[in-house]
């Protein structure tokens, strides 16, 4: 497994006005969040990765096919699956999308060799978590969960507010690690409001999205003209112990 080099903030952050921008809309685009160093390893860990699932939601479930079983499947069936999960999305909650999860538990990431991990761990670490909460005001903040996400052509999130009932999250977070994207490719992390008007942020390198929870929220989908998938690594940020 390739080693993740030494994870840096950007020293540089301008907190008060990240804040500001958070305390306005709910919502705000950190650039340059990690170094240029430590985005780049991160980044060429995730598109080395063969160890993706594609998840689906399935009767309230998240249902999770591995590579091997996808592999083993006619076309026929292929097809059919994917005419389902079209078909669910017109009227409901749907997604479709590649994952890497990272366990809740801080025991198990820190007798981990995971990379993804080890980020997991790094972003609940006393210096991280400050800016955290100084973005968002949650100085409650003390928990981080984490899955790496790899969006391929057709895949996408339908509109969904987060909001889950004892889970503690105070603000949803997603690390853009996609080089270079065009906004006609898709993938575009899209807010909602009551009157069915969007606001759209496309893919960026190095960029951390931060919005509180709850937001109605979307992820579009995928082109086919899309010269490579969509990565992230995304989680919400809580109040408590899971």
């Amino acid at each position: 497994m390739t080693a993740l080099l030494p994870l840096k903030l950007n020293r540089a952050l301008n907190l008060p006005a990240l804040g500001a921008a958070y305390a306005r809309s709910g919502r705000v685009a950190i650039s340059d969040f990690l170094s240029s160093e430590s985005a780049a390893s991160l980044t060429g860990i995730l598109r080395a990765r063969a160890d993706w699932r594609q998840v689906i939601h399935s009767q309230g479930k998240a249902l999770e096919l591995t590579r091997d079983v996808r592999a083993q499947m006619a076309r026929e069936q292929q097809d059919a699956l994917d005419g389902a999960i079209y078909d669910a999305a017109r009227y409901g909650f749907q997604y479709r999308y590649e994952t890497i999860r990272v366990p809740d538990s801080s025991d198990v990431r820190a007798a981990s060799d995971d990379p993804l991990c080890a980020f997991a761990q790094w972003m609940m670490s006393d210096p991280v978590l400050a800016v955290l909460r100084q973005v968002t005001g949650a100085d409650d903040i003390c928990f981080a969960d984490a899955q790496a996400t790899a969006y391929s052509p057709g895949d996408f999130l339908t509109g969904h507010d987060d909001a889950v009932a004892g889970k503690g999250r105070r603000a949803a977070y997603v690390l853009g690690l996609t080089e270079r994207w065009r906004p006609e490719w898709g993938g575009l992390l899209m807010f909602h409001d009551d009157e069915g008007m969007m606001e759209a942020w496309p893919p960026q390198p190095n960029s951390l999205n931060i919005f509180r929870v709850p937001q109605l929220h979307s992820v579009s989908e995928v082109t086919r003209a899309a010269a490579f998938r969509r990565y992230s690594i995304t989680g919400w940020l809580r109040n408590r112990q899971p």
